[in-house]
């Protein structure tokens, strides 16, 4: 089967595409032109460059390799870097979001899509009110939030009005080796900084040590992401979220029984957000009732597994 998978040089692709090729398939992914350092190259797949905001470029590959699936991950996704510059986050996840839907219409391809949207989606949430289900309602925070909300309204105007195949996912904290700009990514790397004798104070700077999280890792959401276009249903939504919450004081915990050396830990009020969610929870019963899909991985072999990553990168 042809895959195309966009945003192929962020943290999910290169782990996408290594399932995907492993099961058979003939994989594309694409990556925007800064990001061709961080790729990691699947010798099986086929990887060029792409600005999902370049129409000619989108239907250009469109028309050459006309995919029968599509993962679009593709996305700035940063809600910091949304508040900087909400003008290219809203270019990158609406318009080209738009590109791929007018393309696939252009070519009449038979393609089915999963369009990789957020929990941000949500805004802030009461803990009375968690596992947050899809029908709760969207009240985002940042730019980055209320490009996603736009993003998975787009997906349901061209299933409903073209009948294109496509489903958005609404994805929950997700971390995994080669994640950057996370609490569990910035934790680890910085633990290493320590173990390497980089950060000869010893000390892990912190942010909000109160705030929860229910955390999953990057290789049980991708195989949610391949069963979802075999098995969920197109013009629905769906939250993939992690069964068991975290409180960010537990990762601490865990990390300091994962390492042979003790550190101190220090809290900068600069790391502290003004609009930091409480808790961040999905109730993803809908998705596991309709594929199957269940979380496989723990948080302490993700940590370990990211520990280990810096290691190697650092």
């Amino acid at each position: 089967m042809r895959i195309w998978i966009t945003g192929g040089g962020g943290f999910m692709g290169p782990h996408l595409a290594d399932l995907l090729v492993k099961k058979g398939n003939e994989v594309l992914s694409t990556y925007y032109p800064q990001e061709e350092k961080n790729k990691k190259i699947n010798p099986k797949a086929r990887y060029e460059e792409c600005d999902v905001r370049d129409k000619k470029r989108v239907y250009s590959i469109l028309k050459e390799f006309k995919p029968e699936k599509i993962f679009h991950l593709a996305a700035q996704s940063l809600p910091t870097v949304s508040w900087k510059d909400p003008w290219y986050t809203i270019d990158t996840n609406l318009i080209g979001t738009i590109n791929i839907f007018e393309g696939i219409k252009e070519f009449k391809l038979n393609t089915k899509i999963l369009v990789a949207c957020s929990s941000a989606e949500y805004g802030y949430v009461d803990e009375n009110e968690v596992p947050i289900n899809e029908n709760h309602s969207l009240k985002p925070l940042h730019p980055y939030g209320v490009s996603k909300v736009g993003q998975e309204n787009l997906t349901y105007q061209y299933f409903k009005n073209f009948g294109i195949n496509a489903i958005p996912v609404r994805i929950f904290n997700t971390t995994g080796p080669g994640k950057t700009n996370d609490v569990c990514s910035d934790f680890t790397k910085r633990i290493i900084e320590i173990e390497k004798g980089i950060n000869k104070e010893k000390k892990l700077i912190v942010g909000n040590l109160e705030t929860r999280r229910a955390i999953t890792d990057v290789r049980d959401i991708i195989k949610a992401f391949d069963m979802a276009l075999d098995k969920a249903r197109s013009g629905e939504v769906y939250n993939l979220s992690g069964e068991k919450v975290y409180q960010i004081k537990e990762i601490v915990e865990i990390l300091k029984k994962l390492v042979d050396f003790k550190f101190s830990v220090e809290i900068d009020q600069k790391l502290i957000r003004p609009t930091d969610e409480p808790i961040i929870y999905g109730d993803s019963s809908k998705f596991k009732k309709e594929t199957g899909w269940k979380q496989e991985i723990d948080l302490e072999k993700t940590l370990k597994d990211m520990l280990d990553y810096w290691r190697k990168v650092i």
